[in-house]
């Protein structure tokens, strides 16, 4: 049952564009008849059976989608230089599909220089907030940013400027988040599909 609800899992990811883990566990779990179960598969697995799906259901389509935001990744990552932006996420695992979105990781000394920056370009955008974890057992709460490039949603996380150095959890594995510079992704489109 929990490889199951694994890849039902995945697969609601690859087609709804539900980035939400837990939320795709338990709508997987409902699906398949088993809303109660405690046993649900790790985050870890649920990612590999989106690779999975996406390599067998979406061979056609998801390659393309993932070179298309990587290459406007690189574009917002330039356009944010100065707040030495890093990629992380779906688009850097590679597992990004039509409905993905870029999530950025931005260094600053305080959240309102992205905001000053922001209107000075004229971006509308969305204030939010995110709970990451920062340890074992802690987590922190960092301002979040949204607005459109075009048709492609971006997310920004702002972080202190002495954040750069310790990468907040992954929700997928637990260990320290990846994050790619510009030159990082550039190399990544360099390489063959």
């Amino acid at each position: 049952m929990r490889r199951r609800i694994a890849a039902e899992a995945a697969r609601i990811m690859a087609e709804q564009g539900i980035d939400d883990f837990l939320a795709a566990k338990r709508k997987a779990a409902q699906r398949l008849g088993a809303p109660e179960t405690r046993n649900l598969p790790r985050n870890v697995e649920i990612e590999r059976e989106l690779a999975a799906y996406q390599r067998l259901f979406q061979s056609a389509t998801q390659p393309r989608h993932l070179r298309r935001l990587r290459e406007r990744a690189c574009e917002a990552m330039e356009f944010f230089a100065r707040f030495n932006s890093r990629l992380v996420g779906s688009v850097l695992s590679g597992t990004a599909g039509a409905h993905s979105d870029i999530n950025l990781h931005l260094f600053a000394d305080t959240p309102e220089e992205v905001v000053l920056f922001l209107l000075e370009e004229r971006i509308p955008f969305e204030r939010g907030e995110r709970r990451l974890r920062v340890g074992r057992d802690q987590s922190a709460v960092f301002p979040v940013f949204r607005f459109l490039a075009g048709d492609t949603p971006i997310d920004l996380t702002v972080f202190p400027v002495n954040g750069i150095r310790q990468a907040p959890c992954s929700p997928v594995d637990g260990r320290p988040m990846r994050r790619a510079s510009l030159e990082a992704v550039t190399q990544l489109l360099a390489e063959p599909a």
